[in-house]
């Protein structure tokens, strides 16, 4: 924009906070990345040469210390006051949604808006930018699943004209297969492995006090110990220990014996038709590897057999994962207790020793918190100049954190920053002093961002290495000492910019009425122990149904938050309550969704029970993998009903999926018998016979399905109708609202 403050490295050491001076109009926001060059050449500083294309900051060279580290421009984003209004008017311009004018036409976080727009001008890489780079070199094989690398004889297409490869594999089995190998099993493996460290984790806090850790949830480990059949008379400790041992064991248990986690917690109508299909898991690393060895080169050519093999191992995904680390993890951080809290990159203090705790494991990040929390390391860090030391969480690390009971009342804690959209434009504030990173979503641009704007990196798990990154094994067994060397390395780092008088710019924006702590337990309390008060309101109809937005946002063209923005507020105003997990939560936080206020939003029949209870519309049950403790919600649920779980009405949503991840716990909800919508298009239109299998035939087997749906207003009437046909099905009229 012709106004825009370009600012330069002059007044050093000054604050870089500008106050948005308020004069904008919905006009200027919606169409502000008109006079940006979609599109521009990447990695290029303005008027130079390009620069390498390596993520390793010591073979990476650019021009970019001739340019500024901060092109602010104020007015593309509204002033705090007036973000949910702005977000609102916004997203009613459906047509605004395309290519043109691509990111800021999909970015609805203010924040983001701001720093999207000083990266791109400085021409740094940033993830929206790759995005349009990409599209203009995207395979559309890839796209389709029609597309195979396995073997020497490839890499081989599919197409009308060369209808099979060159081992003889079709387009279904090259689909189906592509399907389970590139997704479900690196998803599966994923969420095991988290589940496996937190166990590990549990035994440490039982045998090691001295990690810091904690139980803090006894009554907890005794009720889920008693389900797997342990002798819960022993001392605390020793059951942490015998419990953790035997989730580990279930782990690793040979595929052709049966699970025992997914034998004692899984819904008993479920489990018969598991075994009817043989799509009962043995243990969750067998069923990893023996699918990806059905995968190797003249192997399988059924692709049925593929894809119930990848519901098979969704159902490995939920209890040897999901449900298992979500116990685990309560018992040693505390049960989920609802509270307010705030979000967003205005957590950020200039006189602030900054560290940011990102990824989806806070086995590490809570004794971090606790540690930094003791009036020693508070005074380490008035002895560097600092006000205090404040911890905050990002990605699904922070959401966990926030939800938490035991994390709530932490002094050091200083909320939840945002999505993983945002990573590279936090670090482009210049006030982040230490990034701890464990597993997933810890992007591969960010050490060259490191050393542009001064963030130390440390890795925490082994599963993750990144240039020029410090790291720390993860060794439960001595937690307290490896976070007490974190804390060091924040505090020198803090020292190092203020002495080397660097800039930040941090943007004024924080969604300070985020009501979170949602689980299984909390929303019973609320009903006062039970479920049957929400059971009556789903009954007459004040509460239609409930729809699941969950997992990740993308960078896509009509999403990147904004699509899940609009169908959830399609879902309240007709009285379907909302549950989120994963990145989907802090968009429903910086839209102003999880603010009980936003009660006033839905449909009279939900307005009228969340006002009651004090709650938002939408329930922020944490994490991506928090999914765990909505199954199990469900279950209860269905247990109170006396049905099975597919006969809930209930829609999995995953509007904005993104990673393997995803595609596993699809798989998850589609065992437990849910229609599951995903958004964007997977890549398995290159066959019908999978499509057709993932659509229909899993529904006729008395499993779930998938839906694929773009449009916002469409993907909220094909919720409206699912959730009519299962009222209809159990005897329940829509029609009035009480």
């Amino acid at each position: 924009m012709s106004n825009d403050k370009k600012m330069s490295g002059q007044g050093q050491g000054k604050s870089m906070a500008p106050t948005p001076s308020g004069d904008y109009s919905s006009r200027d926001l919606q169409h502000s990345t008109d006079p940006t060059i979609p599109g521009k050449t990447l990695e290029h500083a303005p008027t130079s040469h390009p620069s390498s294309g390596t993520n390793d900051p010591s073979a990476h060279h650019d021009d970019h210390d001739k340019v500024p580290k901060f092109m602010i421009d104020e007015k593309v984003a509204p002033p705090p006051g007036e973000v949910h209004r702005w977000q609102r008017e916004h997203v009613a311009h459906k047509d605004d949604q395309t290519k043109e004018g691509y990111p800021l036409n999909v970015i609805i976080d203010p924040a983001m808006r701001v720093m999207y727009k000083s990266v791109h001008e400085q021409g740094l890489t940033n993830v929206f930018d790759r995005f349009t780079e990409q599209e203009k070199v995207r395979c559309k094989f890839c796209v389709e699943g029609l597309s195979c690398q396995l073997c020497a004889n490839g890499p081989c297409r599919i197409s009308g004209k060369v209808q099979r490869g060159v081992c003889g594999v079709d387009a279904h089995v090259m689909v189906a297969r592509n399907f389970m190998y590139r997704h479900v099993t690196i998803g599966t493996a994923a969420n095991v492995y988290h589940c496996h460290q937190a166990a590990r984790t549990l035994k440490a806090a039982a045998h090691h006090p001295e990690s810091g850790l904690k139980i803090r949830e006894p009554e907890k480990l005794k009720h889920w110990a008693s389900l797997a059949g342990l002798d819960t008379n022993k001392n605390i400790n020793d059951l942490a220990a015998d419990f953790a041992d035997w989730v580990i064991a279930d782990i690793c248990r040979p595929h052709y014996e049966p699970s025992q986690t997914t034998e004692a917690f899984a819904p008993s109508k479920r489990k018969e038709l598991w075994r009817k299909l043989d799509i009962f898991p043995g243990g969750a690393n067998a069923e990893v590897a023996m699918a990806q060895t059905m995968c190797m080169t003249n192997l399988n050519a059924d692709p049925i057999y593929f894809l119930l093999k990848s519901v098979r191992l969704g159902i490995a995904n939920e209890y040897q994962g999901l449900l298992m680390l979500n116990i685990i993890q309560e018992i040693l951080m505390g049960t989920q207790q609802p509270t307010i809290k705030k979000q967003n990159m205005g957590l950020l203090k200039e006189n602030r020793v900054n560290i940011i705790t990102n990824g989806h494991m806070p086995l590490f990040a809570h004794v971090l918190v606790e540690e930094a929390s003791s009036d020693e390391w508070q005074e380490k860090a008035k002895q560097v100049g600092a006000e205090s030391l404040q911890v905050l969480g990002h990605v699904c690390e922070g959401q966990q954190m926030m939800n938490y009971s035991g994390v709530h009342d932490l002094k050091a804690f200083g909320n939840q920053e945002g999505e993983w959209l945002s990573e590279e434009y936090l670090f482009a504030t210049g006030a982040v002093d230490l990034w701890t990173y464990d597993y997933n979503c810890t992007v591969p641009t960010l050490p060259l961002y490191a050393k542009r704007y001064g963030t130390k990196m440390l890795s925490v798990d082994p599963v993750i290495r990144m240039p020029d990154s410090e790291m720390l094994d993860f060794r439960p067994e001595i937690m307290r000492e490896q976070a007490r060397k974190a804390l060091q390395m924040a505090l020198d780092s803090f020292k190092a910019r203020k002495e080397e008088k660097r800039q930040v710019y941090i943007p004024p924006y924080v969604s300070d009425k985020c009501m979170v702590g949602f689980s299984t337990e909390s929303v019973k309390a609320a009903l006062g122990g039970s479920f049957q008060p929400l059971i009556d309101e789903i009954a007459n109809g004040n509460i239609r149904g409930i729809a699941t937005i969950v997992g990740c946002t993308t960078a896509r063209y009509g999403q990147g938050g904004s699509n899940i923005f609009k169908i959830t507020q399609g879902l309240i105003k007709n009285n379907i309550l909302v549950l989120s997990g994963g990145c989907t939560s802090s968009v429903m936080q910086y839209s102003g969704l999880t603010d009980p206020a936003a009660a006033a939003e839905a449909g009279p029949g939900l307005r009228k029970v969340c006002e009651a209870l004090g709650i938002p519309p939408v329930l922020n049950f944490g994490a991506c993998v928090d999914i765990g403790k909505m199954t199990l919600t469900a279950k209860e649920l269905a247990d109170a009903l006396n049905v099975d779980t597919n006969m809930l009405p209930l829609v999995i949503g995953a509007p904005e999926y993104l990673e393997q991840k995803a595609v596993a716990d699809a798989c998850t909800a589609i065992a437990l018998g849910w229609m599951v919508h995903v958004a964007p298009v997977p890549s398995i239109t290159g066959s019908d016979v999978v499509v057709k299998t993932l659509t229909e035939t899993t529904a006729e087997l008395g499993l779930g399905k998938v839906v694929v749906e773009l449009d916002a207003e469409k993907t909220v009437q094909i919720y409206i109708n699912e959730i009519e046909t299962k009222r209809k099905a159990l005897g329940l009229s829509s029609l009035q609202v009480h």
